[in-house]
């Protein structure tokens, strides 16, 4: 990552996006397009906000009172919004999180939250799949985190092959969830 002292200004940002405007073949000075950097530049601090978060942070407060709870915890349908690293391109899919807890649990909002900081920058789904385990299993010392992404590649929809509907799953699982039986049973439910 960028050393922040490094990140270009909101105004050098700007000048990129009229370059590459007027390298597209426009005419960045058009009416329709003076406003279009700043835009553009202002969406890239939403869409790339998971660079000023700490997705462990959101699992810092946990709650110990579980009256024994110790099976599987599942989040599915987690709305994925991500950009390929390699193309710029979205990402768009669905993320699936199941955890088995150690003697605590964390608010399910919180989950959704660590998917969301390290979706929020440029990935590549592998990296992505593992880093959400990783987070969780760290942050939780969970006794076993899976994780199961799908998700369709807008630069392989709208470039180069221009196929659509083509969706891309990885796992990653953890703990306890790598022994037969637990596998089973979280892969079935992660599967739906």
């Amino acid at each position: 990552m960028l050393d922040r002292k490094k990140r270009p200004t909101q105004s050098e940002a700007e000048d990129a996006l009229r370059v590459l405007l007027d390298f597209a073949g426009e005419d960045s000075t058009r009416e329709g397009l003076v406003e279009t950097p700043t835009r553009v530049a202002r969406a890239y601090g939403e869409w790339f906000r998971g660079y000023k978060e700490d997705p462990i942070s959101y699992l810092k407060k946990t709650f110990e009172e579980v009256e024994g709870y110790n099976e599987i915890v599942m989040l599915r349908n987690i709305e994925l919004f991500s950009t390929c690293e390699h193309h710029m391109a979205p990402i768009i899919g669905k993320v699936h999180v199941a955890y088995l807890p150690n003697n605590k649990i964390v608010g399910l909002s919180k989950i959704v939250r660590v998917v969301d900081a390290l979706a929020r920058r440029l990935q590549v789904q592998e990296r992505l799949t593992s880093e959400i385990a990783h987070t969780i299993q760290d942050g939780l010392s969970a006794k076993g985190v899976a994780v199961l992404i799908e998700a369709e590649h807008f630069c392989m929809r709208t470039r180069g092959v221009s196929h659509s509907g083509v969706m891309t799953t990885t796992k990653t699982l953890l703990g306890d969830f790598n022994k037969p039986a637990a596998r089973a049973e979280v892969m079935q439910l992660l599967m739906g």
